[in-house]
């Protein structure tokens, strides 16, 4: 499903809906005209200027146009939620990133992540409704992505389930909060084991081709080892970093760590993860049926 940005950038081709009319107050255009939008707002509670073929320019609203590529599709996705601000149905709004995990500085930047949760005649439209929400540093998937991630072991969503550093959360998101030990499984085993192993991979690649990598990245995989490896001994998602690791880490994000030492606690980790994984008590899957039952009833909530 193609997902347009919030704000459309100038140059983009429109229809427009309403008449077009000139300063004495004459139609020069009917609606159905194409336009080209000249100026773009700066958010979306403000108009757009758009451009006629006389060189006519109006001011219009969102609303008041659509895009012409997506005229002829009456299920474009661009123009049934124009208008709508669908981060008002945010239901968990949580901080991750380095502020989470303890290891953040002065200009770090402060990662929101969490779902939204919307109504039922947007749900259930033709429509169709994006997966995904982004702007800036904040990012937010619809519910039931949000959850299907989640039963995949997916690293960054399992983060927002545990977090402590939680921003809101709706009395429908703390039901998931408190069972989200339904997420956690051996699965957790494969999926952070693969992502390091193979971003691993490619920092090396990094060193061959240009001797550098990227040492923050290297610290967060690292990171998501010993994250990784605590869940499988614990049973939950150790967010901020044990303070025996906080500086070691920090080492690396800042270069002071030589490449062959952090690749060599890279695979003694691997070894301990393959221990814990051995012993851990998580089960095989996570409760797919309980997460369903927790989808058919936020979905309820907002018929």
């Amino acid at each position: 499903m193609s997902n347009l940005p919030p704000i459309l950038s100038t140059g983009t081709q429109v229809v427009s809906h309403i008449d077009i009319t000139n300063s004495a107050g004459d139609v020069s255009f009917a609606a159905g005209a194409v336009g080209v939008i000249v100026k773009a707002p700066t958010d979306l509670n403000h108009a757009y200027r758009v451009r006629f073929m006389d060189g006519t320019e109006q001011t219009l609203k969102r609303e008041q146009f659509s895009v012409r590529s997506h005229h002829q599709n009456p299920t474009a996705p661009d123009d049934h939620l124009a208008g709508v601000d669908l981060y008002q149905h945010v239901v968990y709004r949580c901080v991750v990133g380095s502020r989470a995990y303890g290891l953040d500085h002065d200009e770090s930047d402060t990662d929101l992540r969490g779902f939204y949760l919307p109504p039922a005649d947007l749900h259930w439209s033709l429509f169709g409704l994006p997966e995904q929400l982004e702007r800036g540093e904040e990012t937010y998937w619809e519910i039931q992505k949000f959850i299907v991630l989640a039963l995949k072991a997916n690293p960054n969503i399992l983060e927002c389930l545990y977090t402590p550093l939680v921003e809101h959360a709706a009395p429908i998101a703390q039901e998931l909060l408190d069972q989200r030990h339904i997420f956690m499984s051996k699965l957790i085993y494969q999926t952070y084991n693969g992502y390091v192993t193979s971003q691993f991979r490619k920092l090396q690649k990094d060193i061959e081709n240009h001797g550098e990598i990227r040492w923050k990245h290297a610290m967060h995989l690292i990171r998501l080892l010993l994250s990784g490896i605590i869940a499988l001994r614990e049973g939950e998602i150790p967010v901020r970093v044990p303070d025996e690791y906080r500086e070691r880490l920090l080492a690396i994000r800042h270069g002071e760590t030589p490449w062959e030492d952090v690749n060599a606690w890279r695979l003694a980790l691997h070894k301990e993860f393959d221990a814990a994984f051995q012993t851990t008590k998580l089960p095989e899957r996570p409760d797919y049926e309980a997460a369903n039952a927790y989808l058919v009833q936020a979905r309820r909530s907002v018929l």
